[in-house]
């Protein structure tokens, strides 16, 4: 067996210390109900009923692509003409209709109330609906609520809240010692990890059979089922799978649990450092780490060999979109060799992303926030090979001869661990053959 492909060991901070271009304007961002598309698919027996317009519906219909005949575990309360105009008691028709959803889905074990921009402008109290709505169909069903609204949410951020509500309910282990145990104490801790952020069930799978290999017991936030919502020990520690999961984090930690820092596991070196973290903190030696790892990884180093060499020395810029963008920088850059031009993201959460930036080139440009006619001008006059953008920016900038790469994608395609360190790759390859075969 050839040997464990290592990972590059820097002594400078990268852009830790990095001060963003900060930017307060027009944004061009999907709207936070856009996570009901892979929650649905995560949280089997859950229901994501949004009190919302017509425009949410057919919003929610175009992303998730769902046929006529299918019937999806989400769908919209309409807040229509008489609502806005005060002709008819919002509750009492959200109680119809959560009253219909219920007969017709007696297999809803969860139930989540997504507030919209229709739903805010009005005022309307979802909190306490639900509170009406548990009293309504205890024990039934659970009635939890959060804001997938475009003002107050962008894009991922609705996954932060239907997480962060999902948090206060999680139970507690019922011999949860009041102070958590020192690591490598007489007292050892179990070694019980928690990893929080929907992933691809297939992706769930292979990063939970490896930690397994290791003697660590994984419990993933959400699980696949209502009913077995991981319980929460003091000191418990977790890693986070996504990095817009500030508030989650938060309130887990509020709760007693302890955040492990790493870099996402976004390609070879960010998985091996995200896995590393939980082998430090329950003492798994280096030869087992090794054991277990090696063999994905020179699979994972073996494929991304065939796009590094489309890849390498091209230039890319990150309009903001999904917090992903700082993370999959930190990829194309170190193990693809492309040059950052820009990296924008939504929000900086610099706790969270302190690895990542540790691992960026010194002087990489980093925005937050955004004001798009001012980053477009600044695109258009970088021009890059790749821009990652939204779905409204990307006819433009390909009529000026501007390779793009649809951000919303690498939201919604399984990209995290080892077995997809290439795929995630794939996705900027292949544009860029695109073009070329269209100019050939």
């Amino acid at each position: 067996m050839s040997p464990v492909i290592p990972i590059r060991a820097e002594s400078g901070v990268g852009c830790t210390d990095v001060v963003p271009l900060v930017e307060r304007g027009q944004r061009e961002v999907f709207c936070g109900l856009t996570g009901i598309i892979w929650l649905h698919r995560k949280i089997q027996d859950a229901f994501f009923l949004i009190v919302g317009s017509r425009t949410c519906a057919h919003l929610m219909q175009s992303a998730a692509g769902v046929m006529i005949f299918a019937e999806p575990r989400f769908g919209t309360a309409i807040i229509d003409e008489r609502d806005l105009a005060g002709l008819a008691d919002v509750h009492d028709e959200l109680d119809r209709v959560v009253n219909q959803l219920l007969q017709r889905r007696p297999d809803i074990r969860l139930l989540f109330l997504v507030g919209s921009c229709p739903s805010e402008v009005i005022k309307l109290d979802l909190s306490r609906a639900a509170e009406r709505q548990n009293q309504l169909h205890h024990p039934q069903v659970r009635v939890l609520n959060y804001s997938g609204s475009g003002i107050e949410t962008t894009f991922t951020q609705g996954e932060d809240a239907c997480l962060a509500a999902l948090v206060p309910t999680l139970p507690t282990h019922p011999t949860n010692p009041a102070k958590p145990a020192k690591p490598n104490s007489e007292t050892k801790a179990p070694h019980e990890l928690l990893v929080v952020g929907t992933l691809a069930d297939v992706v769930e799978d292979q990063l939970g059979h490896l930690l397994s290999q290791m003697g660590i017991e994984v419990h993933f936030f959400p699980p696949r089922n209502s009913q077995k919502m991981p319980t929460l020990r003091a000191g418990m520690p977790f890693l986070l799978a996504q990095p817009f999961l500030a508030d989650t984090a938060k309130l887990l930690q509020d709760r007693g649990a302890r955040h492990l820092a790493a870099p996402f596991p976004l390609g070879l070196e960010g998985t091996t450092a995200w896995l590393q973290a939980a082998a430090r903190q329950f003492g798994v030696s280096q030869a087992d780490f090794d054991r277990v790892t090696a063999g994905p990884r020179q699979r994972a180093e073996k494929a991304l060999a065939v796009h590094r060499s489309q890849l390498q020395n091209k230039t890319i810029f990150f309009f903001p979109d999904s917090q992903l963008e700082i993370p999959l920088a930190r990829f194309l850059n170190r193990e693809l060799g492309m040059h950052l031009v820009e990296v924008g993201t939504p929000y900086l959460h610099r706790q969270l992303m302190a690895p990542e930036l540790a691992w960026l080139p010194s002087g990489t440009r980093i925005s937050e926030g955004q004001d798009v006619d001012r980053q477009l001008d600044r695109c258009l006059q970088d021009h890059p090979d790749m821009v990652v953008c939204g779905l409204g920016l990307a006819n433009p900038l390909e009529a000026q001869g501007i390779t793009t790469k649809w951000a919303i994608e690498l939201v919604f395609t399984p990209i995290q661990g080892y077995e997809q360190a290439a795929d995630l790759a794939g996705l900027f390859s292949r544009p860029l053959r695109r073009r070329q075969k269209l100019a050939a």
